[in-house]
């Protein structure tokens, strides 16, 4: 080919022929992954796998843990691949003393709020002891032999998510009592990056708000308990002897269909990840009279109420603001074995939307804040529709109430805490 003043061979058509073909099968890959698609080049994090502290821990521990008096605070997302961490420490050979059951209890098959019951494991014949219950911190007797405590849940990195709450009340007994505790970290689904909602004020202190983060806090399990710890937000007299068990390859800018893990459900009612992405901001509808999709098999993805007369132009406000797919359905929660019992507005037709994620990346959908103006419109849209007292405990704060009654967007009624807390973070952070 002679162009004046430009010149190619046909080895240099070769190899732009070449760059050419690997560029487009690079970007079909990336369109075909989805949020892979937006980063220009893959990450260090991106190549390696990730890998979880459990899975540090049976990797380059075990040793550590012979002889030990063993208590195992865990649930059904404890895995090291497809393997519970109770299996993989007693196939080794580690003597597991007795186990403890957050909310939804050690093999995770309880709904919310149902109260779990200590007993025997049938799996194991091992004690479990009920961290949800009438006793929600380990006494004395649950730990008089006991000298080391192994935490592992995944948690949603959401403020009124109760694992956190079980974390700071064991390592609040551990100090008390003189165990050790080791957390074994795993990522937050949300990122590291992603930080929103209304700081908790102590009025409000309760067991889905217990410490003063935000509603969306990006930190995981191992940096919140260090937070804890170091802050002093327990009522123990000293800190705990506290041992975080890191994880490797995970950077903060992960979500977590970036980290090649398989989503195992934290609790009945997010059984996908997707339900955990919009979980942030629809849960707000639990503060209401409203339904939050429990008795679906699609809770916090369904939203409603048998009134609701939300317009078209109402759905516009939303879907023009967020990227996300708002489509209008009917439901009839029911009760479903294991996930929801006697849900609101059972058997009842409701009318409402499914709020359908069209990214997976929680900095561009901001669950949060679409799920708080959703909540909004849909309130004003049901002249029936009442809020709770309940939903003061999930906000933390009484200034929902402001957010509810003007039209202004979500953050102005938080930016300046959170940059507070923002500058607070920076010194507990592990990745």
């Amino acid at each position: 080919m002679n162009v004046p003043g430009f010149r190619i061979s046909s080895l240099h058509l070769l190899a732009v022929l070449f760059w050419c073909t690997v560029s487009c099968a690079g970007r079909e890959q990336s369109s075909n992954n989805g949020s892979a698609s937006y980063n220009s080049l893959p990450s260090e994090t991106q190549t390696l796998a990730l890998r979880t502290g459990a899975q540090i821990l049976s990797e380059q521990h075990l040793e550590v843990l012979e002889n030990r008096n063993i208590g195992l605070v865990a649930n059904p997302t404890a895995r090291v691949g497809d393997i519970h961490l109770l299996d993989v420490l007693t196939e080794s050979g580690i003597t597991i003393s007795s186990l403890f059951a957050p909310e939804h209890g050690f093999r995770g098959d309880r709904p919310a709020g149902e109260e779990i019951r200590g007993g025997i494991d049938v799996e194991t014949g091992l004690t479990v002891h009920s961290l949800y219950g009438s006793t929600r911190k380990p006494t004395p007797e649950m730990l008089k032999d006991i000298d080391l405590l192994i935490f592992d849940m995944q948690d949603v990195g959401v403020r009124f998510y109760t694992y956190i709450s079980t974390l700071g009340l064991v390592l609040e007994a551990a100090a008390e009592q003189d165990v050790e505790v080791w957390v074994l970290d795993r990522p937050n689904p949300l990122g590291g990056e992603y930080v929103s909602g209304w700081m908790m004020q102590d009025e409000y202190k309760s067991f889905v708000g217990a410490f003063p983060i935000p509603v969306v806090h990006g930190l995981t399990m191992g940096e919140i308990a260090l937070m804890i710890n170091e802050e002093g937000w327990t009522n123990a007299e000293s800190k705990a002897n506290l041992r975080v068990i890191e994880m490797e390859n995970w950077s903060r800018n992960q979500f977590w269909t970036e980290t090649g893990l398989d989503w195992r459900a934290p609790s009945p009612n997010l059984p996908h990840f997707t339900n955990a992405l919009v979980y942030p901001g629809t849960c707000f509808f639990e503060g209401s009279t409203m339904s939050e999709g429990r008795g679906t098999m699609d809770p916090f993805m369904l939203v409603g109420s048998p009134g609701q007369q939300l317009s078209d132009e109402d759905l516009a406000k939303i879907t023009d603001r967020y990227p996300v797919s708002l489509e209008r359905i009917e439901f009839t929660p029911q009760d479903i074995q294991g996930m929801a019992v006697n849900p609101k507005h059972k058997g009842e037709v409701v009318l409402g939307v499914r709020v359908s994620p069209l990214t997976l990346d929680p900095m561009r959908l901001r669950p949060l804040e679409l799920g708080l103006e959703l909540f909004r419109l849909m309130l004003r849209s049901d002249p029936n529709a009442e809020t709770n007292r309940f939903l003061y405990n999930l906000a933390g704060t009484t200034q929902i109430d402001h957010f509810l009654e003007n039209d202004n967007p979500p953050p102005v009624y938080w930016q300046e805490e959170l940059d507070m807390f923002r500058e607070l973070r920076e010194g507990y952070l592990i990745y």
